[in-house]
């Protein structure tokens, strides 16, 4: 997959020139967040795929970074499920052939709704799109499907797609609905609606050491985002990913020290571990969100390996607690708690 910022295919003010012709692919181009790349939007994906192979196109996506939301009001968007780097290798996974990155600043989101089918047409050389039936543009909002319809541009429209979690009154699946699943612990049923298992990637960074003073080191790992989709305590498995985003095969357990190897997890190449995701109210009283891990039972310098989490079991949300010796008990508890959670898992 080919990924482009707008900003180097076209400059603001987005002017389009009839005389210039478009470096791209001719696409068949689908526009949204894809926050998560759920099954909502992997019914699009395949739509855009399917159009594009009977086109003999190439299938296309747009996205937004930051995502409108964020640009609007950072401190109450949404939390991301995906960041930019973990949505790039979904949307490979699922037959992208080309991801348009646009950088939404006022610029862009001072475009009309002609302006902005000008420079799909005649810039990014769309040739049809697949959208959402609910999907608006311009800073007007009067771009719409018949809109580019009527501009020249073939749309197909793809409808709800909705869940079966509940057999009485199934929802809409959304990004919406997955961020409420994963606060609420539920991990199982947002998988569902993801279509896979629930996972950050990041790299480790240096901490403040913390848990190692109190016997429970833990690998720091880069969130990369405004704030997280799930909180609290939670089993994880981990693999350790190479620069390609390939899994190395026993990554973290080659690694090891001191026969300190760690406890399997649950997939191959994967350690076993208890995760803390929040702002550890018992020790920094503020809002900076951390992803902390503690493997059992091993040893190793895993500063600037990127890492994998994939999210398995919610124990409880964070804690504050009175002082750190109770803090120190806390988290010997919440060890213990999940680690008997996984050998339940294995009988």
């Amino acid at each position: 997959m080919k990924t482009y910022f707008l900003e180097q295919l076209i400059a603001p003010p987005y002017i389009t020139d009839d005389q210039i012709t478009s470096t791209l692919d001719a696409c068949v181009l689908t526009i949204g967040n894809f926050d998560g790349v759920h099954l909502g939007h992997q019914a699009m994906l395949a739509q855009v795929r399917a159009l594009a192979d009977a086109e003999h196109l190439s299938a296309a996506v747009m996205i937004f970074e930051p995502q409108p939301r964020e640009f609007f009001a950072p401190k109450s968007a949404p939390a991301r499920l995906t960041t930019l780097a973990e949505k790039q290798v979904l949307l490979a996974e699922h037959g992208v052939d080309t991801l348009i990155v646009a950088n939404f600043d006022s610029d862009f989101r001072a475009l009309s709704a002609t302006a902005f089918a000008n420079l799909l047409a005649k810039r990014l050389n769309v040739k049809a799109l697949v959208l959402g039936d609910d999907s608006r543009f311009g800073h007007d909002r009067t771009g719409d499907s018949q809109f580019l319809r009527d501009y020249g541009l073939p749309v197909t429209n793809l409808h709800t797609i909705a869940d079966d979690i509940d057999e009485t009154a199934s929802r809409r699946i959304s990004s919406t609905r997955i961020r409420e699943l994963l606060l609420a612990g539920d991990i199982e049923a947002a998988n569902q609606l993801l279509g896979r298992d629930y996972t950050i990637t990041g790299e480790v960074v240096g901490g403040d050491q913390i848990g190692r003073t109190m016997s429970f080191p833990t690998a720091n790992i880069e969130l990369s985002r405004l704030k997280p989709a799930l909180h609290g305590i939670l089993a994880v498995d981990v693999v350790c990913l190479d620069d390609k985003g390939n899994i190395v095969p026993n990554g973290l357990s080659k690694l090891a020290v001191d026969e300190q190897v760690g406890v399997a997890g649950m997939r191959a190449h994967s350690l076993f571990g208890t995760a803390n995701v929040g702002t550890r109210p018992s020790v920094d009283k503020g809002d900076n969100w951390r992803l902390e891990v503690h493997f059992p039972q091993f040893k190793a310098d895993l500063y600037g390996k990127t890492l994998q989490v994939r999210f398995l079991h919610f124990l409880h949300g964070e804690k504050d607690y009175e002082s750190i010796e109770a803090l120190k008990a806390g988290i010997h508890q919440d060890v213990a708690d999940l680690l008997k959670w996984r050998q339940a898992q294995l009988i």
